[in-house]
């Protein structure tokens, strides 16, 4: 195996393609646009950061984020400093990034759409730009909806869903996301270097483009952020069932598939980003080991389990009851209250708390927190001015 060609040039491809030109590969990256837009939040978390240090480093524009405020469906609010900041780029940025590394690494690029590749031969074959080429081996990295290959599917409604939103010329340094009552997804507002990225996601089928605009637009108005030249998006993104993760092939004799081909998301927070990178580095690791045939178990050893334990539990963190209440507004609640469950809740959202050992930590702190939760509620300080408690420089309201 000499001659890899990858379709699609988003993080995974590009991530791949460098990994593959620097251990000897000939490899041409395929993509009809190459760096573009993409309408999703762009964040990387600390985990990203920690596994590929020059997403920090670069001198490419980018914002760091050190606060985030989560708010319920029924209106309370959360704010609180990040221990490990998460950092956002605009993904013609971050694509553009990759993909001139990608390049400085050997790969070559064609910007054209591959509307063909066989498989059945010895040789891949590729019709790119109406032209045919030539592969030993292929990658799929095109996203959750590509048909190039008989021998895979593209993920179906079950595994999709929507997103809807805006991008506002106009800065923030606030990275913030609300829950609506019984629904499965949330709306974001992403700050990014000159704008931001303002939308909502939902399980496709959940809810019609109205309805989710109309959640999109009150949310914009309660949250006074200014729409003059703000540009609409659309866009289809996976949200893989546990039974996707755990029996999607997504390798072949001569194909693999990397990024969101390969249902690489995680379904509760619809991060991809980081999971994109590296199922594009464990996906090169394997071939330039020649056991491509063992990138599926890199992947579950990575982070794939994780993924398929959060897609059972996705629907009781969306729809779940605790104590009366929504389990997304007692979330909410208890951040406000509870400095050991603010703790648990930074390291969710850097990465550094996986979803197989959340439910014994909970349970491990439970104590702590209803200690804490109940101590704050009777503070006579509290009590005696209305106020909720702040701490490390974190305000709630």
């Amino acid at each position: 195996m000499k001659e890899i060609a990858i379709v699609g040039g988003g993080p995974a491809g590009a991530l791949c393609g460098e990994r593959l030109a620097s251990a000897g590969f000939k490899v041409t990256i395929f993509d009809e646009r190459l760096a573009w837009e993409k309408p999703c939040g762009g964040g990387l978390t600390y985990k990203a950061i920690e596994e590929y240090p020059f997403l920090l480093d670069s001198p490419h524009p980018k914002k760091i984020i050190r606060t985030a405020e989560l708010i319920s469906s029924r209106g309370h609010r959360a704010r609180f400093e990040m221990n490990r900041p998460i950092v956002i780029y605009a993904r013609k940025v971050l694509n553009g990034l990759l993909l001139d590394r990608a390049v400085a690494a050997g790969c070559s690029t064609i910007c054209a759409r591959v509307t063909s590749v066989n498989t059945n031969a010895k040789q891949v074959r590729l019709t790119a730009g109406g032209e045919e080429q030539v592969s030993d081996f292929v990658v799929l990295a095109a996203g959750a909806r590509n048909q190039l290959l008989a021998d895979s599917t593209a993920l179906g409604a079950q595994d999709l869903e929507m997103t809807l939103g805006y991008f506002v010329p106009t800065e923030e340094d606030i990275l913030k996301v609300k829950f609506l009552k019984e629904f499965e997804g949330y709306l974001w507002s992403f700050p990014r270097a000159d704008h931001l990225s303002v939308g909502i996601c939902a399980r496709m089928g959940q809810a019609t483009s109205q309805q989710l605009r109309r959640h999109l637009d009150a949310f914009v108005l309660e949250e006074k952020i200014p729409t003059s030249g703000a540009q609409l998006y659309s866009h289809v993104l996976p949200s893989p069932q546990a039974k996707t993760i755990r029996g999607r092939r997504i390798v072949g004799r001569n194909w693999a598939m990397a990024g969101d081909a390969a249902a690489t998301v995680d379904p509760i927070t619809g991060e991809g980003l980081y999971y994109a990178l590296r199922s594009g580095d464990l996906l090169a690791q394997a071939l330039a080991a020649g056991v491509p045939e063992e990138y599926p178990e890199k992947l579950r050893a990575a982070f794939s389990a994780d993924l398929e334990f959060a897609a059972n539990i996705a629907k009781k963190v969306f729809r779940g009851k605790f104590v009366g209440g929504a389990i997304t507004t007692r979330m909410v609640q208890l951040l406000n209250y509870s400095p050991a469950f603010r703790d648990l809740v930074r390291d969710v959202f850097s990465g550094s708390q996986n979803y197989r050992t959340l439910k014994r930590r909970l349970w491990n702190q439970l104590g702590i927190t209803i200690a804490e939760f109940a101590h704050s509620l009777l503070d006579p300080r509290r009590i005696a001015v209305g106020a909720t408690p702040a701490s490390e420089n974190e305000s709630s309201q």
